[in-house]
């Protein structure tokens, strides 16, 4: 469908293509975001006009963790369906890079060859984004302590949330992570809500972590009772004054069995049916990446079976449990960016990896968050006993290095290697035949990395699978 732009808006369109086209003629990046700041300059109201032209409107996905696997995931059920997305599918979370995703993928006259947007979207820009697409869902995952240089506390971050879904247009859906007591609160008063969680008591740990944050009722105060959680804060709770308890989810699996990194099998039900889930992702954080977007699907009228069926052959985002190569050793990304991400990935790695071989990246540019101090908030103790080898870089390597001292790995097990290519080499060396090396960056450390194992030829580019129209 063509958009209504009028002369301005054409002439942002336009400037916006035309920096991709440099952009990724000069090597200096995918045109993930500098084409949104372009077009923006020139009109404002560019994404406004371009998502009119979206028929069947559009979907968003916000919080702390899971924001990228979950809308790829909802984006492979939808493109099954026959709903082509316009997606800014490469991570670029704020919405100059909302605006460049859409810009890419429209023609140089305003078509754009998809019905649906499928946004991910950093939390404090949510409003923004809300004002500006009119969004039919707000899908919203957890919320965990991540870059408090930034957001502030965990209330702050969750009122900016609060406010979008209010100011939300009318009929819209809200689905929110029942499991999650700071998510599950802001469905308070919403006249449309799909609570999804998990529903597998054998999964349930009786203890909080450290990095747990949501432990009081957000209306008395009272100290939550945890029947159990799953990881963090997240898993069945209640006030015991009786102001607030978990929600009953409306999409829920009832059961999760992990076969170690290759995937794992949900029993997922809405109530009305039941269906066997069958994806290649690992970690019980990314179970409720699947129920999330199985419960996104369900808002936008996708029968539970069909979208169970499209989940076979997904691929993971970049960066997310990515396979590659390195220096001929097998090797698994991941992304970890805050305590209980990475206290995941590093239980996902050792529990269904078998992990003994790592690199670990830690950058503290603009967005990883400049404070640091996260990390002593991560239970690194779950390495001393099992890794043989851990390579670690990045700018700030050396406070890495010593949370790594005090957690009690041993130091000549510890190597610090500020190249980023020979950190690859080191790591890649150090790990023995047979096994796999796990690779635990930071955002802009994971892109670092990323560029050299391009450069080297292990991984393509990651715009090359980003559409971009031609120039007629």
């Amino acid at each position: 469908m063509r958009a209504k732009l009028g002369a301005r808006g054409t002439a942002a369109l336009w400037a916006g293509k035309l920096t991709t086209g440099l952009s990724r003629g000069l090597r200096r990046g995918g045109g993930t975001t500098l084409p949104g700041d372009v077009s923006r300059w020139v009109d404002p109201a560019i994404l406004t006009k371009l998502s009119r032209a979206l028929s069947d409107g559009t979907v968003v996905v916000t919080g702390t963790n899971g924001k990228t696997t979950t809308a790829a995931l909802l984006r492979h059920i939808l493109e099954a369906q026959g709903h082509p997305t316009v997606a800014n599918q490469a991570g670029a979370n704020l919405v100059f890079g909302v605006t460049a995703a859409v810009i890419n993928r429209a023609s140089w006259a305003g078509d754009l060859p998809a019905t649906v947007g499928l946004f991910e979207i950093d939390e404090a820009s949510l409003p923004r984004l809300v004002q500006e697409v009119a969004p039919g869902t707000i899908v919203v995952t957890n919320l965990f302590r991540d870059q408090l240089d930034r957001y502030g506390e965990l209330e702050t971050t969750a009122s900016h949330i609060r406010n979008a879904l209010i100011q939300g247009p009318e009929g819209m859906t809200a689905v929110l992570n029942a499991d999650d007591p700071m998510v599950a609160a802001l469905g308070d008063g919403l006249p449309r809500v799909i609570y999804a969680g998990l529903d597998d008591p054998s999964l349930l740990q009786s203890e909080l972590s450290h990095g747990a944050d949501a432990k009081f009722c957000p209306r008395c105060g009272s100290p939550f009772i945890f029947d159990g959680v799953y990881f963090g804060h997240v898993g069945h709770y209640r006030c015991p004054r009786g102001d607030f308890a978990r929600p009953t989810p409306d999409v829920r699996a009832t059961s999760v069995s992990i076969n170690g990194m290759d995937g794992m099998r949900l029993r997922v039900t809405d109530g009305a049916q039941t269906a066997d889930v069958e994806v290649p992702l690992s970690g019980l954080y990314n179970a409720y990446n699947v129920v999330l977007a199985l419960a996104a699907a369900s808002a936008l009228k996708v029968p539970l079976a069909k979208s169970a069926a499209a989940l076979r052959d997904f691929a993971p985002a970049f960066g997310r449990m990515e396979r590659i190569l390195v220096d001929g050793r097998p090797a698994i990304l991941l992304l970890a960016k805050n305590p209980t991400g990475f206290n995941e990935v590093l239980r996902t790695a050792i529990q269904f990896g078998h992990a003994t071989s790592f690199l670990m990246a830690l950058n503290d540019r603009i967005a990883d968050g400049q404070d640091v101090s996260w990390i002593w908030d991560v239970d690194f103790e779950q390495v001393k006993d099992v890794a043989q080898h851990i390579v670690v870089s990045g700018d700030r390597a050396l406070d890495l290095r010593i949370r790594l001292k005090y957690a009690d790995v041993p130091a000549d097990r510890i190597e610090v290697v500020s190249d980023w290519r020979q950190a690859l080499k080191r790591a890649a060396n150090a790990t023995t035949a047979g096994a796999t090396l796990f690779v635990l960056p930071t955002y802009t450390a994971m892109l670092e990395l990323r560029a050299v194992l391009t450069r080297d030829g292990a991984l393509k580019p990651y715009w090359e699978r980003l559409p971009v129209e031609p120039k007629p």
